[in-house]
């Protein structure tokens, strides 16, 4: 299993922190039970931020006219939205959850030129909270198709989620599908589309990364 770069200064801080709690807990304690019970918390919580890290290779999906999952989880808002920071126009706004057992890779929904991209410092609010969308820690990722079409993906930071990492820059090129970020632990991807895009997914649905078709552009 490979590892992404953004977990691995994470996987040292606690495999250095276990090591010293262990190593504590065999000095201080003459007990096996919680010698033993100490070590394997120790191991599962390693293991959980082993596997919280991945890194998954899916087949890559090329389709122009669809918009495809920034991420995986849950579909948490389907709505009508006033996107006030850059397209300063009513949207389709799409919500997907991440729970810390979601792959926490994030991707690309469409191909185009990247029209903005900024990190603000927020709040910590949970995930799922509406106020999250603006409050929050998040990054705000506007991405113009060709013939002018225009969609913005924000990522957000949770109450366990500390970071956000987003590696979009302005005037770059964005290829569907291409790895936009990261998001550390249990957070949430907003989708903000035309208003005449063609919904594909319900509220609740589990959508996959790179392979589920969110909406599409009406032609």
């Amino acid at each position: 299993m490979r590892v992404h770069k953004e977990g691995r200064i994470t996987l040292l801080i606690v495999a250095i922190f276990i090591v010293i709690v262990n190593y504590a807990v065999i000095r201080l304690s003459k007990n096996e039970y919680i010698i033993y019970s100490v070590a394997a918390l120790s191991i599962a919580l390693y293991l959980f931020n082993l596997w919280f890290f991945r890194v998954v290779s899916r087949p890559v999906i090329n389709d122009e006219n669809a918009i495809i999952a920034p991420c995986d989880g849950k579909v948490v808002v389907i709505e009508n939205s006033l996107e006030s920071e850059f397209l300063n126009e009513e949207c389709i706004q799409i919500s997907i959850f991440m729970s810390p057992l979601n792959v926490h890779m994030n991707w690309y929904p469409v191909s185009g030129k990247v029209l903005y991209a900024k990190i603000h410092r927020g709040s910590h609010l949970v995930a799922w909270a509406p106020k999250s969308s603006t409050h929050n820690e998040r990054s705000s990722v506007v991405i113009e198709k060709p013939n002018g079409r225009k969609i913005l993906v924000r990522q957000i930071a949770g109450a366990v989620a500390r970071r956000v990492v987003c590696y979009a820059r302005e005037g770059s090129y964005a290829e569907q599908n291409g790895h936009l970020g990261f998001i550390k632990f249990g957070s949430r991807v907003d989708l903000f589309l035309p208003k005449d895009a063609l919904v594909k997914v319900e509220l609740n649905q589990n959508v996959t990364g790179t392979q589920t078709v969110i909406a599409r552009f009406k032609a």
